[in-house]
């Protein structure tokens, strides 16, 4: 049976790094299936569509490959884009199947919110990665800014954006944002990735 590690977890908290580097440690393939909901907003944006109001399953449903390989999936107004259409349980149909086939012949290690209680239920490996809002603001600033400064003001904005996305994932009616029962949850706070991926593949090996 193909190896499927299901890595889950609130915005900025590690997931996707984490989910990146068990994939090459392992020799598996990675899906971000964050990028595809993002993919979907920007092109519901170049369409002159309204992410906040207007259906976008059609949409979703004609995603392509070079979609998610855009620069400018990763900024400020596509992350209130995603969090949008991923509220549309259309968007959610439309690429739910293109998630599950994704791993379905080698395996992979997939990164989102819903993976081990919705598209994976049953995976081997469930992963749920954490972090406070404000460690994550402090991390999506050094993201989208490096080694730039950051003001108090500003760290409070981003760590009420933060908290605000949380709220909006948690509470959708569907696939709401949750660690699945039998996840393992690691709280990054006073981890760096070496470690968060180190203390991940004992897990993996345990399982």
């Amino acid at each position: 049976m193909a190896l499927i590690i299901a890595v889950d977890g609130p915005a900025a908290a590690g997931k996707g790094t984490l989910a990146k580097a068990l994939a090459a440690k392992l020799g598996l393939p990675h899906l971000d299936t964050g990028l595809l909901y993002r993919a979907v907003g920007r092109k519901m944006i170049l369409c002159g569509l309204d992410p906040a109001v207007d259906d976008g399953a059609a949409v979703a449903a004609a995603l392509e490959p070079g979609d998610l390989q855009r620069t400018d999936l990763r900024v400020p107004e596509i992350d209130q884009a995603a969090s949008n259409v991923a509220t549309q349980p259309a968007v959610r149909a439309a690429l739910l199947q293109r998630q599950r086939d994704f791993a379905k012949a080698l395996g992979g290690v997939i990164d989102g919110r819903d993976i081990g209680t919705v598209v994976f239920p049953d995976a081997p490996v469930k992963l749920f990665v954490t972090a406070s809002a404000r460690t994550r603001a402090l991390r999506r600033h050094a993201q989208l800014h490096g080694d730039a400064p950051l003001s108090d003001e500003e760290l409070v904005r981003l760590t009420s954006e933060i908290t605000e996305r949380d709220r909006k994932d948690a509470s959708r009616a569907v696939s709401p944002l949750r660690c699945a029962d039998d996840a393992v949850r690691i709280d990054t706070d006073c981890l760096n990735s070496a470690e968060v991926l180190e203390h991940a593949l004992k897990i993996v090996g345990a399982r």
